[in-house]
């Protein structure tokens, strides 16, 4: 028997979403009578503790006879249950400084740490993950915030509808102005932005008749590999080339800064890679961006003006262009940037998420979890039996400090 137990979400502020919902958790149960899920009580998951309960899923503040732990964020130390194997995004494979504390915790309780983050097919590709989600509500957060700044037209919050279907309805009662959009980045963030632009009926063009058309109704553009970078040698792209040496590649996203109203920010970007522009860059006086969705959200990374991220609550920051410094936002001018950096963007949709991450969960986790030996799992294990892993053996000074 497989015992998987859903874990309370104990950080700070806790996220909403689960990996598993109620009808998913019945319906493994169902068709696996070797599996067993019970689920942690807590008060504020998207869904109730009622629901799992009503769903014939036991509620438990005991988990200790579980052999899987299922979380979505970082357990606090305290929390952690010496010996056993959980999945959670842990946020410690780039040497997050923050999360020094807690790689140490795992090693010393001899936790496996399976990160679905590392979780991938053979060809690298990423199994789970809520990118989908960022990138449906980091393109409706980036609409709403020029609508708010200009007055042009108005969206409810994402986080004050039940579901996604809630927004596309609203999408039918709105009428946008001829506004111009980039949207950059080519995985599931880029696939969540590209369904709004869908939902909405924006209208999709190619890179060169954006540079040098003006319409009478919305467009977007969308930006990836050759589109957006460039050899500095011989200005060709190389995707391999690219993955392998970054630094070799120049950025070409500023021709694109005096056609475009709103940026849509969805690339991975790491400190090899160029900037989309520099900071000094927004003081150019043919510069027309007036609202940065960056849903990447890293800061001072490919937006060198996302000064930190931005909360769900607190969504926009606004950007002097002639200081660089952060303002009141959804100012009336030309001489402020709004910029979006919610860093959890898919908790403004837990319940669409949610289901979401658990389908794929079901589908490529849950039978690698019932193997004597799984690939899979293995590549994504950071450490087990208080040390690390080979392939994370680059973490040494970070795990054992």
């Amino acid at each position: 028997m497989l015992r998987i137990g859903l874990i309370r979400e104990r950080k700070k502020l806790p996220d909403e979403r689960v990996p598993l919902t109620p009808k998913q958790c019945r319906m493994i149960m169902d068709q696996n009578t070797d599996v067993q899920i019970v689920v942690e009580p807590s008060p504020t998951r998207c869904f109730a503790d009622a629901d799992y309960d009503a769903a014939g899923v036991p509620v438990n503040e005991d988990l200790s006879g579980c052999d899987i732990l299922l979380g979505i964020k970082e357990v606090p130390v305290d929390y952690l249950m010496p010996g056993k194997t959980y999945l959670f995004f842990s946020h410690t494979k780039k040497k997050q400084p923050h999360n020094k504390g807690l790689m140490h915790a795992l090693i010393a309780k001899k936790v496996r740490m399976i990160d679905y983050e590392c979780l991938t097919h053979s060809d690298a590709q990423r199994i789970l993950g809520f990118g989908m989600y960022a990138g449906i509500v980091g393109a409706h957060n980036g609409l709403l915030t020029y609508g708010k700044k200009w007055g042009l037209y108005e969206l409810p919050a994402a986080h004050k509808v039940r579901s996604y279907a809630e927004l596309i309805q609203a999408y039918e009662r709105v009428k946008l102005p001829n506004l111009k959009i980039v949207v950059t980045g080519s995985g599931k963030v880029a696939s969540g932005v590209l369904d709004v632009m869908r939902q909405l009926d924006i209208e999709e063009v190619e890179p060169m008749d954006y540079l040098t058309h003006q319409y009478e109704y919305p467009v977007f553009t969308h930006l990836k590999g050759g589109d957006l970078y460039a050899r500095k040698d011989n200005n060709l792209f190389h995707r391999d080339d690219f993955h392998a040496n970054p630094e070799a590649y120049k950025c070409l996203f500023s021709a694109y800064v005096n056609q475009t109203d709103i940026l849509m920010n969805g690339i991975y970007w790491e400190k090899r890679i160029a900037r989309l522009f520099e900071k000094d860059d927004i003081r150019r006086n043919d510069w027309r961006i007036s609202v940065i969705a960056d849903i990447s959200c890293d800061v001072d990374g490919s937006v060198p003006i996302t000064l930190d991220s931005t909360t769900i609550a607190d969504p926009v920051m606004g950007i002097d262009r002639a200081s660089g410094a952060r303002v009141a936002p959804y100012a009336t001018t030309r001489d402020t940037i709004d910029v979006m950096a919610v860093d959890n963007l898919p908790n403004e949709l837990p319940r669409d998420a949610s289901q979401y991450f658990g389908v794929h969960f079901e589908k490529y986790v849950l039978p690698e979890l019932k193997k004597e030996k799984s690939d899979i799992l293995q590549r994504a294990t950071i450490c087990e039996n208080g040390r690390l892993t080979q392939r994370y053996e680059y973490m040494a000074d970070y795990a054992y400090e």
